[in-house]
């Protein structure tokens, strides 16, 4: 009798165990592969990021460790054969095995992980922001550098202030923002700083890089992932060449991945089922100017819109025909200094809002008749605003963000039918708003770089509502919301996603395998829980994140 009783409460606790599982965990529940992992510094390790990569694929797929140091790869995940493995934990490596087998069934296998004695070679952007001295006026002046590169190479480098005096001037005016180390290209026409303006920065560079001997601070480092934050398989798709720059990265109604080649005249298309990339070569406008574009942007008859920077104009593409349309911009706008930075998709009167980084006009746009009007710039009291993204509401009235490096703070909006203009400020001066979205009640949602924050615009009050990133040097580039009205934001300084209810401010961040220039966040809402998708803009990678819950 007693062994009955007890038999009923154990199938009980069982029933009860697995139903306190949320939905996604119990899905996922076959296992391809398990196991612990410890150190001898900490015994089991909670947060530690576990990837696997079977041999000749272009995927990772990677999990993390719980409180017990338990790590899971569901069998949906990992097929039957050889894994190269590997771990992110700041401050240790990955002692053994470097590799596995993955049988059918479960395969175990405990990690041990080792103590690093340098780990300077694994601190994201923000922990050397956080570890360097100086005022934040002084750390913000790297905000612009990470476009092209991380700061590791300002910190390890060995330039003294004179020497990075000539560097400086040829970052800030010979290659343009779609360069990388791998890949620069040169500016049509440069427009150098004085050695005096970039002085104070050399200086600051010099005092805290390798240039007088090693590091004179300590070096700090963020909390591993705990919690909800370990709730989650990221899967990483490798595109075909190292120079690819995945900026925009969306996914269509059939579950296509589309991007924008940053530094490329290539649109490219992921199928994350089979991890075939398929890339169409988008027509030249301008010869010899740098390529690449940046914002790609999606119509209500399923055409792809493509703002494409130095070319000096815009591109539709037919994803049934596989044709391209082209508009270049006309003269008197056109030049070497000519940017179309981002585009606003036809609106209910059939016109587009095209961004002008060179003369920072936004552009009122009849495709049909090939007209261009432009509104601005837009200008406050204090400065004339340099325009980030553009935004559309349905009666086709514009926004921009005011991302002026030494005041931008502002919303600006342009009515459609008057060209009048309003400005909205944000709560935070300097906060330089850069990329966001508008949600089903026209609200505008926007990440605010400088700030270390992300806002929203409620246009019917006029007011600008904030709310602060956990983690310091955030700095998020992009935010959209979610179908149950979450926020979803990403940083290219700490590697990690951050996803943030704002109705109760909880927020999880999910921290990324390797270093991940982030850019465009867009969201699958297609699914249960909702999938965020990212490209990695320096490591020609696409990166999909599943949370569990």
């Amino acid at each position: 009798m007693r062994k009955n009783i007890l038999l009923v409460a154990i199938t009980a606790l069982a029933i009860t165990a697995f139903f306190a599982v949320p939905n996604a965990l119990r899905a996922q529940s076959a296992i391809a592969l398990t196991g612990t992992v410890t150190s001898a510094a900490e015994g089991p390790m909670e947060g530690v990021l576990v990837s696997a990569k079977q041999s000749g694929s272009t995927v990772t797929v990677t999990v993390v460790s719980d409180q017990q140091g338990r790590y899971r790869f569901p069998a949906s995940k990992l097929q039957p054969g050889q894994y190269a493995l590997a771990v992110r934990a700041v401050g240790y490596e990955l002692e053994s095995p470097k590799s596995v087998t993955v049988s059918p069934g479960a395969t175990a296998a405990d990690l041990k992980l080792a103590k690093v004695t340098d780990i300077s070679g694994q601190l994201s952007d923000a922990e050397w922001l956080a570890s360097m001295p100086g005022t934040d006026a002084q750390k913000k002046q790297f905000l612009d550098c990470a476009g092209c590169h991380s700061i590791q190479r300002a910190v390890m480098s060995r330039y003294t202030a004179d020497e990075l005096v000539p560097v400086l001037i040829r970052m800030r005016s010979a290659y343009v923002n779609n360069s990388t180390p791998l890949f620069p290209q040169r500016r049509a026409k440069a427009t150098p700083p004085s050695p005096e303006q970039v002085r104070g920065f050399a200086e600051y560079i010099a005092s805290i890089n390798l240039s007088q001997g090693p590091w004179k601070y300590p070096l700090k480092t963020f909390p591993r992932p705990k919690g909800q934050a370990t709730h989650v398989v990221i899967t990483e798709y490798d595109l075909p060449r190292r120079a690819i720059e995945p900026h925009d990265v969306t996914v269509d109604k059939a579950g296509m991945v589309w991007f924008s080649d940053f530094g490329e005249q290539v649109l490219g298309m992921l199928d994350p089922k089979t991890a075939k990339v398929t890339e169409y070569q988008v027509p030249t406008i301008k010869q010899g100017a740098p390529n690449g574009m940046l914002d790609l942007e999606w119509d209500k008859n399923g055409n792809i819109w493509l703002a494409n920077m130095f070319q000096g104009g815009i591109q539709q593409f037919n994803p049934q025909t596989k044709q391209f349309k082209t508009w270049a911009l006309p003269a008197p706008w056109q030049g070497d200094e000519s940017q179309q930075t981002f585009l606003t998709p036809p609106g209910p009167d059939g016109k587009m809002w095209v961004k002008d980084n060179g003369t920072q006009h936004i552009f009122k746009f009849d495709p049909v008749a090939g007209t261009w009007q432009p509104y601005g710039p837009a200008k406050d009291s204090t400065h004339q605003f340099d325009t980030y993204q553009i935004w559309a509401d349905s009666h086709n009235n514009v926004y921009a963000a005011d991302f002026t490096g030494c005041c931008g703070g502002n919303i600006a909006k342009w009515d459609t039918n008057t060209g009048a203009l309003t400005i909205y400020p944000t709560p935070t001066q300097v906060s330089r708003p850069r990329r966001g979205r508008l949600d089903a009640q026209e609200r505008l949602w926007f990440a605010e770089y400088a700030a270390n924050r992300v806002a929203m615009l409620d246009p019917k009050t006029g007011k600008i509502t904030e709310w602060e990133m956990a983690t310091p040097w955030t700095s998020p580039y992009d935010v959209v919301t979610d179908k149950s009205g979450v926020l979803w934001t990403g940083s290219m300084w700490t590697d990690r996603i951050t996803r943030l209810d704002p109705k109760t401010g909880k927020m999880i961040e999910y921290l990324l395998p390797r270093e991940t220039n982030i850019r465009r966040v867009f969201v699958d809402n297609s699914t249960t829980p909702v999938t965020f998708w990212v490209g990695n803009n320096h490591q020609a990678k696409v990166t999909k994140l599943e949370p569990l819950d």
